[in-house]
């Protein structure tokens, strides 16, 4: 295989993925359609005097727009909640001065996302019988949207969150955690939202599209306790090491002492309709349609999870146990990694660097290109969505001066893919559907 071929090829997949879950597009779809028998969301909009916006996560700004071709000046008031390090032209919203623009922190929070929280829930309490409140959530709305419960403060929650990061917590687990520590996820924007319709649209980020789970559910019922919360705590062995602000707000929700999150079957789930306007799935369909117009075969590998590196020896067996020509093997998800190393990386990277390992120790003959990146065009704290992984991959590192082994015991990848030229850094995407591997044998 011509590496610089497969290259293009990679490159080529991913980016009709991305484009296939381009969030302007997918939001002015659904705002289009029937929501249930007999009801649309044209119609929906129609009876209501006005329009509340709150667009929050990586996919806000596309979100926003969407939302803003459907109602125009129906819109009284809205707010936009993106990742630091997005430009003005990126958000660049309807000149309307009741539009408020926040940058919040990601993956931990910042005096900024309680900020925007402070003002969502706000604007939410403004909504009243006869309004509409729109809330557009897409990846990393967890933490660019944030404000404690209780006694509970900002920088208790980073603690928590760089804890259960650094154990390997998956997004659900995160998620638990963060509603029983939030006075706006779990429902609780809903609660706020006293009166008025509500209707959510989200992007999803999570296996199975759970709408609880997405965003950490602000407009949904929400099945975990307090005790849950506690569990995944205790489970990750950080229950000792969080502030013991924390351990005594949880105590005190177990206790019945503190309001649970909205549960599924409350009174105020009567007012909100929630829709899912595009998913993983999504991507994977425009990344199958590319490489069959490559003229690929392509074939489907399960979903990313687990630990990035168990998963990525996991897919470099598979390939090897491939007899076919000119395949594409496609696979989504969000492995997570449990870091024990002081590397610098991401799950995708760590996932391709475990890949190029296996495929090394197999000796297969076969030629293998992989690319493993997130939809989000980020992976982990680095500029890089992911990384190229091939045959040869590990031979080459080591013709460099780095051993590839000793990288990820120290969770170390970005440091091999910088040195071989294979990481790949195509910027933020403006969407945030978890993550891709792409697999090209010919």
């Amino acid at each position: 295989m011509d590496t610089g071929a497969a290259r293009r090829d990679l490159e080529l997949i991913y980016r009709a993925a991305i484009e296939a879950v381009e969030p302007r597009r997918l939001v002015t779809h659904a705002m289009a359609g029937k929501v249930a028998a007999g009801a649309s969301v044209p119609s929906m909009i129609a009876q209501v005097g006005r329009v509340f916006v709150l667009a929050a996560g990586k996919a806000g700004a596309g979100m926003i727009r969407g939302i803003e071709d459907a109602c125009g000046d129906k819109i009284a008031r809205a707010i936009l909640i993106v990742p630091e390090g997005i430009t003005a032209n990126d958000v660049a919203l309807s000149a309307n001065r009741s539009h408020a623009i926040f940058y919040g922190g990601h993956p931990v929070p910042n005096a900024s996302s309680e900020q925007a929280a402070r003002a969502a829930l706000a604007m939410a309490s403004e909504a009243g019988a006869g309004d509409l409140l729109i809330v557009a959530i897409s990846g990393g709305a967890s933490a660019l949207m944030a404000i404690p419960d209780g006694a509970v403060t900002l920088a208790d929650k980073i603690q928590v969150i760089r804890l259960l990061l650094a154990a390997g917590a998956s997004i659900g687990e995160l998620n638990t955690v963060r509603k029983h520590l939030s006075a706006i996820k779990g429902g609780r924007l809903l609660r706020a939202a006293d009166g008025a319709r509500v209707l959510g649209l989200m992007l999803s980020d999570v296996a199975g599209n759970d709408i609880s789970t997405i965003g950490s559910g602000p407009t949904a019922s929400d099945p975990s306790r307090f005790a849950d919360a506690r569990e995944v705590l205790l489970r990750f062995q950080v229950y000792e090491h969080v502030p013991a602000s924390v351990r005594q707000h949880l105590e005190d929700g177990i206790a019945g002492l503190i309001a649970e999150t909205v549960k599924p079957g409350a009174d105020e789930l009567e007012r909100v309709t929630n829709l899912i306007v595009g998913d993983n799935v999504a991507a994977l369909a425009g990344a199958r349609a590319a490489a069959r117009s490559q003229g690929y075969a392509v074939e489907d590998w399960r979903e990313l999870r687990g630990e990035g590196r168990e998963v990525g020896k996991s897919l470099a067996q598979y390939l090897c146990a491939k007899k076919e020509r000119r395949i594409c093997i496609l696979a989504g998800g969000e492995p997570v990694v449990t870091v024990k190393g002081d590397g610098r990386g991401g799950r995708e990277q760590e996932l391709a660097l475990a890949l190029a390992l296996e495929l090394e120790r197999i000796e297969t003959d076969r030629s293998v290109a992989v690319l493993a990146a997130g939809t989000d065009g980020i992976d982990g704290p680095t500029d890089a969505a992911g990384a190229f992984a091939y045959t040869d991959s590990a031979a080459r590192a080591r013709a460099v001066g780095i051993d590839p082994e000793a990288a990820l015991s120290r969770n170390d990848s970005y440091r091999v893919f910088e040195a071989l030229g294979d990481l790949f850094r195509p910027g933020p995407t403006g969407t945030n559907v978890a993550d891709l591997a792409i697999a090209l044998m010919d």
